[in-house]
């Protein structure tokens, strides 16, 4: 196929993967629901410079992300595909940047293989579908670094001044999408590629000051804005809380020191595999500029993987701007395969099959396991998980055929690339992944998530638009916010759960807790059951005055 088409095939592609069933299950929380929860609730009270959360200031994350959902909900609604849209959008624009960069560094082929990396492994596709804000903001942090170093090479010329300029707007754009980690991690990636030259002089002042002042401007456009409006206070207030993230470990979100570096292993196969040999082995490659980018991106990965170990909160999504990097590796790998450089070993044939077949086996498991729910149940001690595996769910049969089928071509795709085929091959494993994801997300994933939270979910949106208050009891969720559709105002103690437990409250209220709470209702006889759904008990509670 002529090269010229190559664009056109990541184009389509992407729009083909990442567009589709964007809506075809709720919302996941809690981070899914939370960011469109914040998006929600600026359209409601048109108060698009500050955050919220229930209507109370959210300290978390700036505005970028936020903006960018209710451009989508104005155009689509106020529901799932409008959350998820922004990120589907960032996913193709990222696959276009591999492809044109790749192009720059090397050819066209490099560039098709380094786009097809990213769409076929598994997490990185599947955070394009999702609603979550690290794509977003892993995407201008990227841009921002391959700029930096594009400004550092080109030093004393006068694109060198241009990419300066490009790199100070993209890391801008970082920090409004989620605050001073978007500096911190361009800084700390370009101190260390100046700490590997002995602190030579790596730019010009020129150069400095037209990066700090265009990422100055850049962040302006909200931090600046929000301390003229309203002062200093929430500024304070949001960096006290970023702060907070980095030095303690979020309730719930604390893991072993190889936390990160096990998700990015298992969780972005193929490339993880892929990547090893340029990751931790000699690279092959000649080409000057491949070297020098191949450097600044095997800093950035460290930079994150070492980052993300040292900051106590563990969150799986945390290290998902090493997908990048790793993606590049991959790419790197697999040209000098085609290219005849270098030759495919057989213990990076093992890890494949052996990484590809636990994969597998976990997609043909999870659909077995739960059509033969009744075989495993009791060994299952938990028992919350055994009222969620109660839940009403109807399965066909025949969702075990995804995994199966990737694992048969997974063997197929290895055994051209042990002929000789590498390309063929390669593109193959992609788009068999690509495809696995995309078949396994509309038959599969609604059916686990009705195990899990969509009862709850459901009951939340049968009584939106009623004039209640909902809440849940022993455990936290954003989904009665999102779903209930919630609305400003009310008594100024319908935030507070003990009032809507016991106090003299103006409406009616329901209440969702999990069916392992349901001795904590005993001591609250005026919580009337109105039933239990898979997992979860749904109570109701009328004032006094309508008794």
């Amino acid at each position: 196929m002529s090269k010229k088409f190559y664009p056109c095939i990541i184009l389509i592609s992407a729009f083909f993967f990442f567009i589709p069933f964007l809506g075809s299950v709720h919302l996941f929380d809690w981070d899914e629901i939370n960011f469109a929860e914040s998006a929600r609730e600026m359209i409601v009270t048109n108060n698009f410079s500050q955050v919220q959360i229930d209507f109370h200031p959210f300290w978390e994350k700036p505005p970028l992300f936020f903006w960018m959902q209710v451009l989508s909900m104005k155009m689509f609604g106020i529901n799932e595909f409008a959350a998820r849209l922004p990120n589907a959008v960032i996913g193709i624009l990222t696959l276009m940047a591999f492809y044109f960069l790749g192009k720059k560094l090397y050819d066209e082929k490099f560039g098709l293989i380094w786009a097809l990396a990213f769409l076929g492994s598994f997490l990185p596709h599947l955070y394009f579908k999702s609603g979550i804000i690290d794509p977003f903001f892993n995407f201008f942090i990227f841009l921002g670094i391959v700029f930096l170093a594009m400004s550092i090479r080109k030093t004393g010329e006068r694109s060198g001044f241009k990419y300066a300029l490009l790199a100070g707007i993209s890391v801008g754009l970082a920090t409004l999408t989620k605050g001073p980690v978007g500096l911190l991690i361009p800084g700390i990636t370009v101190l260390v590629y100046w700490i590997t030259l002995k602190f030579k002089n790596i730019s010009n002042w020129k150069n400095v000051l037209i990066f700090t002042i265009s990422c100055m401007l850049i962040s302006s456009l909200w931090f600046g804005l929000e301390m003229i409006n309203n002062g200093f206070w929430f500024i304070k207030e949001f960096i006290k809380y970023q702060m907070d993230l980095f030095l303690n470990p979020v309730a719930g979100h604390s893991g072993p020191i190889y936390y990160h570096f096990l998700v990015v292993f298992l969780g972005c196969f193929p490339i993880s595999v892929l990547a090893l040999p340029v990751l931790f082995g000699k690279n092959a490659d000649s080409s000057k500029d491949g070297k020098y980018f191949l450097k600044w991106m095997l800093i950035l990965f460290w930079v994150v993987m070492i980052l993300f170990t040292i900051v106590k909160t563990k969150i799986v999504h945390y290290s998902s701007l090493a997908y990048f990097p790793l993606s590049y590796f991959a790419a790197n790998f697999v040209y000098e395969l085609v290219n005849n450089r270098i030759v495919l070993k057989k213990y990076l044939i093992w890890i494949l099959l052996l990484t590809g077949a636990i994969f597998s086996i976990i997609l043909i498991g999870l659909p077995l396991a739960a059509s033969y729910k009744t075989l495993i149940i009791p060994y299952i001690k938990d028992d919350f998980a055994v009222a969620c595996l109660n839940s009403a769910v109807t399965w066909t049969g025949y969702e075990f055929l995804i995994g199966t089928a990737y694992l048969i071509v997974l063997f197929i795709a290895i055994i051209m690339m042990k002929r000789k085929y590498i390309f063929r091959g390669i593109v193959l494993l992609f788009y068999t992944t690509a495809f696995c994801i995309f078949f396994y997300m509309k038959a599969v994933v609604p059916k686990i998530e009705g195990y899990s939270q969509a009862p709850a979910i459901n009951f939340y949106k049968s009584i939106s638009g009623q004039d209640v208050y909902v809440t849940t009891i022993g455990f936290y969720s954003y989904a009665p916010y999102f779903y209930f559709q919630k609305m400003p105002g009310g008594h100024s103690e319908s935030g507070n759960r003990e009032w809507l437990l016991t106090g003299d409250i103006d409406k009616p209220v329901y209440l969702v807790t999990k069916t392992t709470n349901r001795s904590f209702f005993d001591k609250h006889p005026d919580c009337n059951l109105i039933k239990q759904e898979g997992g979860f008990l749904f109570y109701y509670r009328i004032p006094h005055s309508r008794k």
